[in-house]
């Protein structure tokens, strides 16, 4: 199924940008190319990874059977996020842990505030109402913008230790100076600052919604404190992560979102066909028929489309 997912996506990137080339074409004839036309094309990709993100981490939160556990637990690793608090916005989720009221939950976060030192009672939803931001922020101080910049500088500092290494162990042969590990350098600072940002946006948009703007947005007796801590909060963080993607150049948002969309795809479409039904096969087949029919050349000219350049050229044969 992973296969097919990949495969699929691929192919329908393909048609979408030969779509795209001859729109362009077509309206650049006609001199009517508007400004948004041409801002579309370099959003295009920030706007996959963005919704593709979106899904993973919703999984992450409350559907975590859907993801790989190899990609679930390298998420967590990243996330360095107490299990606990990840249990009870699951809880509140189902209905289970309740604002206002004793459904027996209080020992799950009061255990929580032991290890850090917090007042009892705020782990007691019967009394504190909603959960102090400082809960999450797990032992960063109240200040939600505090947070976000030390969750930040943690991040950078874990990805440039995976990051650095890599792409100099990669490059190791092309490189001849010490002029020439700029690049790999450069490159791995980049993708350290992506995953950052990514991490500290969605804890920073977490609070923004259940705290610090969602209040006053919506009045209290419309969107309780119940509704935000029960998936509002989380989906807001969902929403707001994956732009982060925007701070990659072009090419590799275009890798990142061609590599994450077809795991998001895989949380949402069912993973399993029942034993006894050859359809499994059957439909194997179909889905290769039609991909491969989109995605091998059949003709003497093949159209090829070159995504990093932007440009469109016509091979032939």
């Amino acid at each position: 199924m992973d296969l097919t997912l990949f495969s699929l996506t691929r192919a329908v990137d393909l048609m979408v940008y030969m779509g795209w080339a001859n729109w362009r074409r077509w309206r650049k004839s006609k001199n009517q190319w508007s400004l948004v036309e041409r801002v579309a094309p370099q959003l295009a990709d920030a706007g996959v990874f963005a919704t593709s993100a979106a899904i993973v981490m919703w999984a992450w939160f409350y559907m975590p059977e859907r993801l790989p556990r190899s990609y679930g637990k390298w998420i967590g690793e990243v996330a360095k996020v107490d299990g606990r608090l990840i249990e009870a916005l699951r809880r509140a989720r189902h209905g289970v842990f309740v604002y206002g009221k004793d459904t027996g939950q209080a020992s799950l976060l009061q255990s929580m505030c032991k290890d850090y030192n917090w007042p009892v009672e705020w782990g007691d939803p019967s009394k504190t109402i909603p959960i102090p931001c400082e809960m999450v922020h797990m032992g960063s101080g109240h200040s939600c913008e505090k947070h976000a910049l030390s969750r930040f500088t943690r991040t950078f500092n874990f990805a440039c230790a995976t990051y650095i290494p890599l792409q100099i162990i990669f490059r190791l042969r092309s490189i001849k100076s010490m002029a020439s590990l700029k690049q790999p350098i450069a490159a791995a600072l980049r993708s350290s600052a992506f995953l950052a940002s990514f991490v500290s946006l969605f804890y920073y948009s977490v609070c923004l919604a259940r705290t610090r703007i969602g209040p006053k947005v919506f009045h209290r007796g419309t969107v309780t404190p119940m509704m935000w801590d029960s998936g509002l909060c989380v989906g807001a963080g969902c929403l707001m992560c994956g732009w982060s993607i925007l701070v990659e150049n072009a090419r590799k948002r275009q890798e990142i979102s061609l590599f994450v969309a077809p795991r998001a795809a895989a949380t949402v479409l069912p993973r399993y066909y029942e034993k006894q039904s050859r359809l499994p096969s059957d439909a194997r087949n179909k889905e290769g028929g039609i991909i491969g029919g989109i995605i091998q050349p059949t003709e003497k000219h093949c159209l090829i489309i070159s995504r990093a350049s932007g440009t469109l050229s016509q091979l032939e044969f």
